[in-house]
């Protein structure tokens, strides 16, 4: 399939034209943009909402519950990477009728994971005691249980996406939610533990499931056609291997800090890790809710086309990921203390280097989507071998050394110089035209850098409260970052507007 469809895209290139492409460009763009709102909003209520969800049980639970729960979570993210075989990215990028590969999709994601579930039951003691903790076993079984319900609505999640429908789905994901926060707070009152997380993702996840069912309107069918299973599992299982792979990236660490460490400076970790991961959750899920439908359209198009898409796309993330990283990397004392209290101020030290980490997951889990889209999938999975490979022992030579900041510098080295590479070269090797991209970042690494210098001085000038750390320091450093980046025309643009908004009298 593969070498199908790269045949296909480059005949496509050789009938196009400058601007069919441009146009080809903005049509989708109109299209992924409505998505990408809906999926940022869902997304940031979502954050907001596991955030103040987060502030609760950081102070019902004690760091060991974090620590089991970050075991769980590792096994289970594991899981979800490779859930459904890759029939998700399949069933979106699927060159024909969603009604007639629906059944044999259905099928396929649905015994894929009722497998895998079956068989993390039976590993999780092994998984568990390797990890350093036994008592993690039962918590694996049940978090593990929600990747049965993304299996069962894997075809129906993959058809609101391709649909550009993201509003549905995030509707779906608020109300699942919705009913996740309460369970895990009630039951972390009552001295459920880890459990609590466990049993509150399962109950969110199954209201998520039937609302995803409903919304989709597919058709409920079952059946198994050779010929399109073939298709399916040709395109999706080296996509499957690769983000089991990007699942190992993401969860090794939890494994091997909770093994050499112990579970107390676990939490300590996963809770610098969590951190880390919430602009990757707000910003980066909602990309990638769109990412992959609008760079197969793209695809469909011509590889003229998914380059121009490319190039605006990369600057643009990369803009806005950065000043985030930023704050993170500089401030982190501030936000770990301000927001969690004193008894978690181990974590900073663990923060400012997943902040690295945090801008070059982004990038990477862009790149991966364009791989996918262009039905290169086997380009992810060197992509994310490469980097698995040098990143466990990096991180465990890196926690026996250096303890928790340890692991996270070898996280954040093996990220820049070895995952960035690897992502460009396998864009360069798929036919995207990456040189007008490197002018386009250089203001956005200029402005990060006098950001960071800014948020450094100002931090030691009020060296006190991390409330007016955060206010001082980092406004100022963004509003640094703002005008070194934003074009002054963008600027003059909006500050017009904004005195037009000001009544008269008050001028």
């Amino acid at each position: 399939m593969e070498d199908r469809q790269g045949a296909e895209t480059v005949a496509d290139a050789e009938a196009g034209q400058p601007g069919e492409a441009t146009s080809q460009v903005g049509e989708i763009g109109r299209q992924a943009g409505r998505g990408l709102r809906w999926s940022v909003l869902g997304n940031l209520v979502m954050k907001v909402g596991s955030f103040a969800m987060s502030l609760v049980l950081a102070r019902l639970l004690v760091p060991e519950d974090f620590g089991v729960y970050a075991i769980a979570l590792s096994a289970s993210q594991f899981v979800i990477y490779i859930n459904d075989a890759g029939i998700i990215a399949a069933t979106v990028q699927w060159r024909g009728k969603l009604e007639d590969m629906a059944p044999t999709a259905t099928v396929v994601a649905i015994a894929s994971s009722t497998a895998l579930y079956g068989l993390f039951w039976i590993i999780a003691p092994f998984f568990a005691q390797m990890s350093g903790s036994e008592n993690a076993t039962w918590v694996i079984r049940v978090l593990t249980a929600t990747n049965l319900v993304y299996g069962l609505t894997a075809v129906r999640s993959a058809a609101l996406l391709r649909r550009f429908e993201q509003d549905k789905l995030t509707k779906a994901n608020l109300v699942g939610f919705l009913v996740n926060a309460p369970v895990s707070i009630v039951l972390a009152a009552n001295g459920a533990g880890a459990f609590s997380f466990a049993w509150g993702q399962l109950c969110g996840a199954a209201v998520t499931g039937v609302l995803v069912v409903a919304f989709a309107r597919v058709r409920i069918g079952f059946g198994l056609d050779r010929a399109t299973a073939r298709k399916l599992l040709v395109f999706g299982l080296p996509l499957c291997v690769s983000l089991g792979i990007e699942g190992v990236l993401l969860n090794a660490d939890s494994v091997i800090v909770g093994d050499a460490l112990g579970l107390t400076l676990l939490g300590f970790y996963l809770l610098a890790f969590n951190i880390s991961s919430w602009v990757p959750g707000l910003v980066g899920t909602a990309v990638r809710y769109v990412a992959l439908p609008s760079f197969s359209r793209l695809a469909e198009e011509s590889r003229e086309s998914i380059s121009a898409g490319v190039q605006r796309a990369v600057p643009l993330l990369f803009s806005i990921v950065v000043p985030f990283g930023v704050v993170l990397g500089t401030l982190a004392p501030a936000v770990v203390v301000f927001l969690y209290g004193e008894r978690w101020a181990p974590s900073a030290e663990v923060l400012r280097f997943l902040a690295i980490l945090m801008v070059v997951r982004m990038l990477t889990a862009l790149a991966v989507d364009i791989l996918a889209a262009l039905g290169a999938t086997k380009s992810t999975v060197w992509l994310n071998l490469g980097w698995a490979v040098t990143l466990v022992p990096a991180l465990m030579v890196g926690a026996r050394v250096d303890g928790i900041r340890g692991a996270a510098i070898g996280h954040a080295v093996v990220a820049v110089v070895v995952a960035l590479p690897l992502a460009a070269l396998a864009l360069h090797r798929a036919g995207v035209v990456l040189a007008p991209i490197a002018s386009a970042l250089v203001r956005p690494l200029l402005g990060g850098a006098l950001a960071g210098v800014v948020m450094t001085l100002l931090a030691h000038v009020v060296d006190g409260a991390p409330l007016v750390q955060l206010v001082v320091a980092g406004g100022t450093g963004l509003l640094v970052f703002v005008l070194v980046v934003v074009p002054q025309a963008v600027l003059k643009q909006l500050g017009g507007r904004v005195t037009e908004l000001i009544p008269a009298r008050s001028r």
